[in-house]
């Protein structure tokens, strides 16, 4: 089962709030020379954005409308993009507008057994990034540190926040891919163990959709990201070619080990497929291995049920003792067949 977290509720600050309104804004700060100024205000955007060597980095929260045209209008974005981030739910992409860029990247949480599903759209040009998050409840303070700690990378712009975050993004779907691989072996040692077999094929179902939607994000990210170290590479992020072609590789082996655990998901599914079969196979032997015992005495007990005038044994003073010793030995000797064939 795949679900959306609710809107974030708690943030730092929110000057670009209108009153009475939930707080959108995370962070607002402006960074020259790969180090940090300072919290600015919406009104001091634009003049720090006209610095040279300076860049400021906003980061958002399920935000509204009206604060995206806010940031449009600040920042210059094209109106196509600033439409996809207002709608929400887009496929990972990596667009470029004029000498700006338009990231749209999903993010994924498991709790409790469940994958929720995010998304962050990120907004680069030459003098800003604007990050927007939505429906998901972990943030990207830590890549914001991350960033202040390293100001001899963090000085190389916005192309290298950008790659910051998208780093941060892909490398949590690593300890999802390792759980849900976890899953599968619990699955497999119940399969053998022979836990319910409905059961399995439920989870085993589940598994394979959770997988199926870490592949959602992870295989178009790759194509994404394909465009940002080879050829043409877009303005803001040129220098950075290194830095998107780990990102690159990290994605490749990811998208390589969701196909691989995809594949033992549907071997798992035929092993416990054909295990059922082999017990219901089992079953059947059993079942006609009880019906030849019970048949052989039946029989018997038939022939000498008929009434007909001329059956010699009727007279018999040991006929009786016979016939019931006969069943016996016969069953005796089928149940020593059947229990060394293994079929009882």
């Amino acid at each position: 089962m795949v679900r959306l977290f609710a809107p974030c509720k708690f943030f730092l600050s929110a000057p670009f709030s209108t009153p009475g309104s939930a707080p959108m804004l995370i962070n607002c700060v402006a960074y020259q020379n790969g180090y940090r100024i300072g919290q600015v205000t919406r009104e001091q955007i634009s003049e720090y954005v006209a610095r040279p060597d300076c860049f400021v980095w906003v980061a958002l929260c399920d935000a509204t409308a009206e604060e995206l045209l806010q940031m449009q209008h600040e920042f210059g974005l094209h109106p196509l993009a600033v439409e996809d981030a207002q709608h929400g739910h887009q496929r990972p992409k990596i667009e470029e507008y004029g000498e700006s860029l338009f990231a749209v990247i999903q993010t994924l949480e498991l709790v409790h057994t469940e994958l929720h599903i995010g998304e962050v759209d990120v907004f680069v040009g030459a003098n800003f990034v604007l990050s927007v998050r939505n429906r998901t409840q972990r943030g990207f303070q830590d890549v914001r540190e991350r960033c202040e700690r390293e100001p001899e990378f963090l000085k190389r712009g916005a192309g290298y926040v950008l790659y910051a975050l998208m780093d941060a993004v892909v490398d949590r779907y690593f300890p999802i891919l390792d759980n849900l691989e976890q899953t599968l072996e619990t699955i497999e040692a119940r399969i053998f163990s022979g836990g319910s077999a409905r059961e399995n094929v439920e989870s085993l179902y589940k598994l394979k959709q959770q997988l199926m939607t870490l592949r959602h994000a992870a295989a178009p990210l790759l194509d994404a990201v394909g465009k940002l170290y080879g050829g043409r590479v877009p303005p803001v992020c040129n220098g950075m070619q290194d830095y998107f072609r780990d990102v690159y590789d990290h994605l490749v082996r990811l998208n390589q080990s969701i196909e691989s655990l995809r594949e033992m998901v549907t071997t798992a599914i035929s092993v416990n497929l054909s295990l059922i079969t082999l017990t219901e196979s089992e079953t059947t032997k059993r079942l006609a291995a009880y019906a030849a015992l019970v048949a052989i005495p039946t029989m018997i007990a038939g022939i000498y049920g008929m009434n007909f005038e001329h059956m010699p044994e009727l007279k018999w003073i040991w006929g009786y003792p016979l016939a019931v010793g006969a069943m016996l030995i016969v069953d005796v000797w089928l149940f020593y067949r059947f229990k060394k064939s293994g079929w009882l």
